[in-house]
């Protein structure tokens, strides 16, 4: 397997976004240990709900309704979640002011036991992550699949990117990449595939010393249609 340089997707890179200091502005620092410790269990629940219900919805509706989904569900705190009985659960899933989707509301619950176990296990959620080998964020992602509910796919990775959690990303940039370099073939989340990206990206941060957040970045601004003008968001 032939893995390219760094230096040469970062130039390109540069290149597209127009200067060094245009990309270095574009791309985020993700948090330290010590900054991943301060974050309660809740936000966690808080963030993962969110990604979920914005799987397959309007991401900037859920963000505008977002005030009242804490208000509902109680701030999202672990204990007063689980203590609600299924009948109270499906009663906040038809309020007016969140997204009303039973099957989406119903997870909140199954995230929070999730998120409960292994804190029980871990100290807390954040410790946990903290804990996790970056070497292995495919593994992390396998995690929440398993035991969280509706994480599968790009939700629990994008969740995690949104606490500022370091870890790349399964953009469409990001599979055009390794596709057009022949470096997965099939499907993109098959064992293979995964294990294969995970290894070129754990290459790339041995090389630059640069976080998993930052080469996924950068390499998504390295290809497709992210030249100088365009969205300032990525994966």
């Amino acid at each position: 397997m032939r893995i390219e340089p760094f230096a040469q997707i970062k130039a390109r890179a540069v290149k597209r976004k127009g200067s060094q200091k245009m990309l270095d502005s574009l791309c985020a620092t993700p948090l330290t240990n010590k900054q991943i410790l301060a974050i309660s269990d809740d936000r966690f629940l808080a963030e993962f709900t969110k990604k979920v219900f914005q799987s397959g919805f309007v991401w900037r509706v859920v963000r505008q309704k977002w005030p009242d989904f804490e208000e509902v569900f109680f701030g999202f705190d672990i204990q007063k979640i689980l203590l609600m009985p299924d009948e109270m659960l499906e009663k906040k899933a038809t309020d007016p002011k969140i997204i009303r989707n039973l099957n989406k509301v119903r997870t909140i619950h199954d995230n929070a036991l999730m998120i409960q176990d292994t804190s029980r296990e871990s100290g807390s959620f954040a410790q946990f992550i903290v804990n996790w080998d970056k070497q292995d964020l495919i593994g992390l992602w396998d995690y929440l699949r398993e035991h969280g509910a509706r994480l599968g796919g790009n939700t629990g990775p994008y969740a995690l990117r949104a606490l500022g959690i370091d870890t790349f990303l399964l953009s469409q940039d990001v599979e055009a990449y390794f596709r057009h370099h022949d470096l997965i073939s099939g499907s993109l989340r098959s064992k293979r595939s995964l294990q294969t990206i995970q290894s070129v990206f754990n290459h790339w941060h041995q090389d630059t010393g640069l976080s998993y957040t930052q080469l996924s970045q950068i390499l998504s601004f390295s290809v497709g249609d992210n030249f100088v003008g365009m969205s300032t968001s990525a994966p």
